[in-house]
C-alpha cells in the first residue's frame, strides 16, 4: 500500500518514542544500499529495497522508515573538507571549555570517517572506552542507530555529574532548505533538527548548552550541539540553542508539508541532471564522474543514469577501485584512471571536495575538462 506525501502513516512507530504517528515527506522508490560496491561479475540484479523518509508527528524527528540491510564495511576515505570541519569544531569546543587538559572523552565516531581522537589528544584529553567520562563526542554516529531514544540514553549515562556531550548533525533545516533529497541513504536511521534534538535531550534530562553552525554539507549544513545534564554546574538551555529551535520551527522544519518540499526538489533535480547528461551526449562530450559517495547511489539510480552517460567514477578510496555502482554497474575508478581518461566533464558528487579536486588534479581542467557540482543539481564550474 503507498502513501500520499504528507498523509500519516498509521502502522509506523517512532523510532524515538515508540508510538505511532508519522508521514513519508520523501520517497525515493527502490534503491540498493547505498554502501554497496558489487565486483563486476557479481551476479545480477543488485538488491533494492524501498527508500522513504518519514517525519515523526510525535517527537519531530525525521528518519528512515525501515532497512532492511545489514552495514558494508567502510571503504570510504576522510576527505579535507571534513578534517577542516573537525579542527573548527574541536577548537570550539575547547572555547568552550569542553576540551581541556587531562578531560575524560568517550567518542561515537561516524561509521564512514571523521574521528576527532587525533585532536582532542592533541589538546591532552584522555581517550576512555567507558563512562564516567568529562566528555561524550558523538560524530554522525547516532543516526546510526535504530533505537534512537537507547541510544541516545546510552550516550548520556556515560557523562558524569558535570559531563558534556557534543553531537555533529547534518542539519535537517538546511537539507531541507537546500533541497538536498539525495541526504537520504540507507543505514541512516534519524535526521536531526535543532528543535527535535533538543526536545529528545529534555526528555532524558539534557540540555542544550552550546550551538555552534558550520558550511559543510551547504549553508549552515551541520550543527554542532552542546548538551548537559539539567542541574549541572553549566546552567540552563544557551540563548543561542533557543533561538536556533525558535528560528528553525519558525522555518516549518517540523511542518510534515515543508519538508515534504524535498519530493519537488528531487523532481528538479532528476529532470536537470537528465536534461545535462543528455546534452552532453548530444555534443558529443565524454563524462566521468568524481566521488562514489553513498549518497551519489541515490542520484544516480532517481536520474537513471547508466554507462551510456558515464564511462566511470574516480574514488580515493583504494578498496572500491575495480568495483561498480549499484543497478548500473557504472565503473569505479582510480584518480589516476580518470586523469588518464581525459574527460571533457566530471560530475563532482560531494560538493564539498571541490578545492580539494581542483588542487589535486589539475590536469582535469589543464586538458579542457571542467567541473560539475551536483548540489544536487548540475552546476558548471
Amino acid at each position: 500500500m503507498t502513501h500520499s506525501l504528507a498523509e500519516p502513516i498509521p502502522t509506523w512507530t517512532d523510532r524515538w518514542s515508540g508510538e505511532p504517528g508519522g508521514a513519508v515527506v520523501l520517497d525515493l522508490g527502490t534503491q540498493p544500499p547505498s554502501d554497496l560496491f558489487p565486483a563486476p561479475d557479481d551476479p545480477l540484479p543488485d538488491p533494492a529495497y524501498p527508500l522513504r523518509m518519514v517525519l515523526s508527528q510525535v517527537s519531530g524527528l525525521l528518519q528512515l522508515e525501515d532497512d532492511p540491510t545489514e552495514p558494508e564495511e567502510p571503504l570510504g576515505v576522510e576527505p579535507a573538507a571534513l578534517v577542516r570541519q573537525a579542527e573548527r569544531c574541536v577548537a570550539d569546543a575547547t572555547t568552550a571549555g569542553y576540551v581541556r587538559d587531562g578531560v575524560r572523552v568517550l567518542e561515537y565516531p561516524s561509521p564512514h570517517g571523521g574521528s576527532w581522537r587525533s585532536l582532542l589528544v592533541e589538546r591532552g584529553a584522555v581517550m576512555a572506552d567507558a563512562g564516567p567520562v568529562d566528555l561524550v563526542v558523538d560524530v554522525h554516529g547516532m543516526m546510526h542507530d535504530r533505537d534512537q531514544q537507547a541510544a541516545f540514553v546510552e550516550r548520556r549515562d556515560h557523562l558524569g555529574p558535570d559531563g558534556v556531550m557534543v553531537m555533529m548533525i547534518h542539519d535537517v533545516a538546511s537539507i531541507v532548505r537546500l533541497g538536498m533529497w539525495n541526504a537520504l541513504k540507507s543505514g541512516h536511521f534519524a535526521y536531526y533538527s535543532v528543535p527535535a534534538l533538543v526536545s529528545m535531550g529534555q526528555q532524558i534530562g539534557l540540555v542544550g548548552i552550546g550551538a555552534w553552525q558550520y558550511s559543510l554539507y551547504g549553508d549552515r549544513g551541520t550543527t554542532l550541539l552542546a548538551f548537559a545534564r539539567a542541574g549541572s554546574r553549566w546552567g540552563k538551555q544557551a540563548p543561542v540553542v533557543t533561538d536556533l529551535v525558535t528560528s528553525q520551527t519558525a522555518e516549518g522544519i517540523c511542518d510534515p508539508t515543508r519538508v515534504a518540499t524535498l519530493a519537488q526538489a528531487l523532481a528538479t533535480s532528476v529532470s536537470a541532471i537528465r536534461s545535462y547528461l543528455d546534452g552532453a551526449r548530444a555534443a558529443g562530450l565524454t563524462v566521468a564522474g568524481y566521488g562514489a559517495a553513498s549518497r551519489t547511489s541515490a542520484l544516480l539510480v532517481s536520474a537513471q543514469v547508466t554507462t551510456d552517460d558515464l564511462v566511470g567514477i574516480a574514488d580515493a578510496a583504494t578498496g572500491k577501485h575495480g568495483r561498480t555502482m549499484p543497478g548500473n554497474r557504472i565503473p569505479i575508478w582510480s584518480p589516476a584512471q580518470l586523469v588518464e581518461a581525459r574527460p571533457d566533464r566530471v560530475l563532482l558528487f560531494v560538493p564539498d571536495l571541490l578545492p580539494e579536486v581542483r588542487a589535486t588534479y589539475p590536469q582535469i581542467e589543464e586538458n579542457g575538462g571542467r567541473w560539475v557540482v551536483m548540489d544536487p543539481n548540475p552546476r558548471e564550474v
